[in-house]
Formats: C-alpha cells, sequence, structure tokens
C-alpha cells in the first residue's frame, strides 16, 4: 500500500525526529515482522498496557485474546487504543554512555478498537492472527470448533493514525570523543527461529510439512 499517515498531535514524531517515518509500507513491514504487540489503554483514569498476538489486513490490526480476559472486556469498553511493535537490531556502544543506545524499528499506532462479534469476521480475522504467526498452517488444520470459536475474543483495531521510527548504523559521538581511546560500535541482534522440537505424541511417520519446515532459521 503507497501513501502516508496524516501526522497529527498523536502520532506526530517530538524526539529524535530525524529518525521518524510515516510511509505507510514502512509502517506495515515492521508490523509484519513484529509477533507480540503492546496494546495501552485507559483503565479506571489509570494506563494499562498489555502485550495481546496479532495480525494485519491493510488498515486493520486484529487482536487476540480470551473472550472473557479482562483485556478483550476492556478494549471493547474504550474507544481509543495505542499499540506499539518494537524490533531491536542491535546495541550501538559509543565513547559515551549518553551516546550509547540501541539500534531498532519501532511503530505506534493509534485507533479505534471495536469487538469482533460475528462468526465469519471472528473466523476470518483467526486467520489473519494465524497466518501472521504459522504462514501457511491455517489451511493444514482442522477447523475450528464451536466452542472454540465463542471461547476467543478478537478486538479489530482501525489504524487511524501511525508512525514509525528507525533508529541504525554507528555510534554518533561528540566531535571531541572520536579521539578519546577507546572502541565503538555496534553489536548486532539477531531473533531467529531455531530448529523444530516433535511432540512426542505425534503418531508415527509423521514429518513437519514444508511450510512449517520453512520457519525454521527464519530470521524475525
Amino acid at each position: 500500500m503507497t501513501g502516508t499517515y496524516k501526522v497529527g498531535r498523536d502520532n506526530k514524531a517530538r524526539q529524535l525526529r530525524e529518525k521518524a517515518n510515516y510511509d505507510k509500507a514502512t509502517v506495515h513491514a515492521i508490523l509484519d515482522a513484529a509477533l507480540v504487540a503492546q496494546v495501552g489503554f485507559i483503565q479506571d483514569g489509570a494506563p494499562v498496557v498489555v502485550p495481546m498476538i496479532f495480525g494485519r489486513e491493510d488498515e486493520t490490526i486484529y487482536l487476540h485474546g480470551a473472550r472473557k480476559a479482562r483485556v478483550i472486556r476492556l478494549l471493547e469498553q474504550t474507544d481509543r487504543a495505542c499499540v506499539n511493535v518494537t524490533l531491536i537490531d542491535g546495541i550501538v556502544y559509543a565513547r559515551s554512555a549518553f551516546n550509547s543506545s540501541m539500534n531498532y524499528r519501532s511503530v505506534t499506532v493509534f485507533g479505534h478498537p471495536r469487538l469482533v462479534d460475528g462468526n465469519n469476521e471472528k473466523l476470518h480475522a483467526m486467520r489473519v492472527i494465524s497466518e501472521h504467526t504459522m504462514p501457511g498452517r491455517w489451511d493444514e488444520l482442522r477447523d475450528p470448533l464451536e466452542r472454540e470459536i465463542k471461547k476467543t475474543g478478537v478486538i479489530a483495531l482501525s489504524i487511524d493514525s501511525a508512525s514509525a521510527k528507525i533508529s541504525s548504523g554507528m555510534p554518533d559521538d561528540e566531535d571531541e570523543d572520536y579521539d578519546i581511546p577507546i572502541w565503538a560500535g555496534v553489536l548486532p541482534l539477531k531473533s531467529t527461529l531455531t530448529t523444530l522440537q516433535t511432540d512426542d505424541r505425534v503418531l508415527d511417520g509423521m514429518e513437519p510439512s514444508a511450510v512449517v519446515r520453512a520457519m525454521q532459521g527464519k530470521i524475525l
């Protein structure tokens, strides 16, 4: 999707503005690379932040939880929520503690949450969330049972505004600090899916499918 998010009071970057990005494709790419979202909202006048698994489709983020979970009930009752994902790409060792930092990709989204109630839309949202985490797996599995659908809570959050912030590269030290005799640089960090571990109750002769094997070694 092309275009940019309109910059407003909510999503305007106020610190390190040069690292901000409002491009929709950039925002979507960072969201799609993350596995967990931190969801923030107000409960009884106080802030609450809850980690949730999710999936994105166009300008909607689907958030997954148990239907009776507090977070689902609270999001159902609010008209505004905030979602953040952050991917850490490395530790930046500068020549001073002040300029030491991290390389990262981060997105903050503001939108209106609503409870997904109808079975058809809920099933669609559940598929979007599943495919975000385990691409191709949904079609291999049995259909969800009616009781499973009823127990699942899904919140659809519209992406009303959003911004990305990206930090990369070597330390940005003070000019006079480059003469200090101390090592500086970056220690990269990679989140990688490793090797499949088989459930000991898998039927004899059953091997992982191609879509499952393809996830091994994937860098997030």
